[in-house]
């Protein structure tokens, strides 16, 4: 307790005041604090749309680089020239789902307000059934390339079957493997076949001669029009050929060249008649679609009247170029067939695919067995060559002694 009847302290009451007093602050000339007016806080952005979707929806847009009402009017006229196919997909991937649109049509504030989704979507909604229209614009960007790959795939399937079966020389080698299988069954109920599997042409290579080292591939590639220069031994059941004086390659060369009737083998066999069937429905669907569109936007008013005319114009080019595919489609599918049919095979059950991967491995294996026919030649006659040079130094040898006795 402090003492009441003590004196007051003495303190210098101005030092007081001037060290501990509080600070007013100056007023202006209009008798308001400071020279500077509070910044004004900016308005919070609406969000209506989910915040990860939003996130995403932006970060999209990102990539499209132009202002929104810009990016419609591309939309709307189906501008390849702005908009590329992978900014257009994105665009149908982010389109408003039905209860996002509800959202939206039920705000009724400042649309400045709104975050940069929910105005990308009200830009979209302008057109009606956009999602139906941005389709349809990326297939209108597609089509060209689409129907000139498609186009050329059948070309190649079309192409390697006239080629197999208007090969002279693939026939004669057909002639000469039937030869070689009848006089090898020769005496049995297969010695008189008039054909073979296809299947078969594979098997070349596994049937091989006493010595081991040549197989009927090998002798295929040798093969005369001569009589028969092989027999079946008797005590190993193995086959024996016998040396040849005359071979394919110097009788009849323009056969073992064959394959060059080939040209397009190899790419058909890279072909699928299933994805090309896929293909052709996708392209003959996609188009029943623009043609539903085109029917629909002529209903929507000045929105989409520039949308309505290119679209038409672009449906008038795709009819004739889809007509024209659709016939080369019906070719490629009846040659495929006769592909098969010509090597005696039932479409059914030995697919065109299976057809040309069998012809192209038989192509390989006659090619590889050519070039070792080639090499084990080189051998010999180099061989050949130095048992010569070897009889002639031992013939001189022998003339040198008999002229010194």
């Amino acid at each position: 307790m402090l003492p009441s009847n003590s004196s007051a302290p003495e303190f210098d009451v101005s030092e007081i005041e001037t060290l501990f007093s509080a600070t007013v602050p100056k007023t202006s000339a209009g008798g308001k604090a400071g020279g500077k007016k509070p910044a004004e806080s900016k308005p919070t952005k609406v969000q209506l749309i989910d915040l990860k979707r939003a996130y995403n929806v932006e970060i999209m847009l990102t990539k499209v680089k132009m202002p929104l009402p810009d990016m419609m009017v591309a939309v709307l006229a189906m501008d390849d020239s702005t908009l590329d196919a992978d900014q257009v997909e994105n665009l149908i991937k982010f389109c408003p789902k039905k209860e996002e649109m509800e959202l939206l049509k039920g705000y009724t504030g400042d649309v400045e307000n709104l975050g940069k989704c929910e105005q990308f979507f009200l830009e979209l909604m302008k057109a009606p059934r956009v999602e139906s229209k941005l389709r349809v614009f990326l297939f209108k960007i597609q089509f060209n390339s689409q129907v000139f790959d498609f186009r050329k795939s059948l070309n190649v399937v079309n192409s390697a079957c006239e080629e197999v079966r208007n090969s002279l020389k693939v026939k004669e080698i057909m002639k000469k493997i039937l030869y070689l299988g009848n006089t090898l069954n020769q005496g049995t109920a297969r010695g008189s076949a008039i054909g073979f599997k296809l299947d078969s042409l594979l098997k070349l290579t596994d049937t091989r001669a006493s010595t081991g080292k040549m197989t009927l591939m090998h002798y295929l590639c040798k093969l005369t029009h001569s009589s028969p220069v092989f027999k079946v031994n008797q005590f190993t059941g193995s086959y024996q050929f016998n040396r040849i004086d005359q071979v394919l390659a110097s009788k009849t060369p323009d056969l073992l060249d064959f394959h060059k009737d080939l040209i397009n083998l190899e790419a058909a066999t890279k072909i699928q008649l299933k994805q090309l069937a896929e293909e052709m429905q996708a392209i003959g669907k996609g188009l029943e679609k623009v043609k539903q569109e085109l029917a629909a936007s002529e209903n929507d008013g000045p929105v989409s009247e520039i949308f309505h005319k290119t679209l038409k114009e672009f449906v008038g080019a795709a009819e004739s170029e889809v007509s024209s595919v659709t016939n080369l489609y019906s070719v490629a599918g009846r040659n495929a067939d006769a592909l098969t049919l010509y090597f005696g095979e039932d479409p059914a059950r030995y697919p065109f695919e299976q057809v040309t991967a069998t012809l192209l491995n038989f192509v390989r294996l006659f090619q590889k067995a050519h070039e070792e026919n080639c090499k084990e030649a080189e051998l010999e006659k180099k061989k050949a060559q130095k048992e010569a040079e070897m009889e002639n130094a031992k013939e001189k040898n022998l003339t040198k002694k008999e002229v010194k006795d």
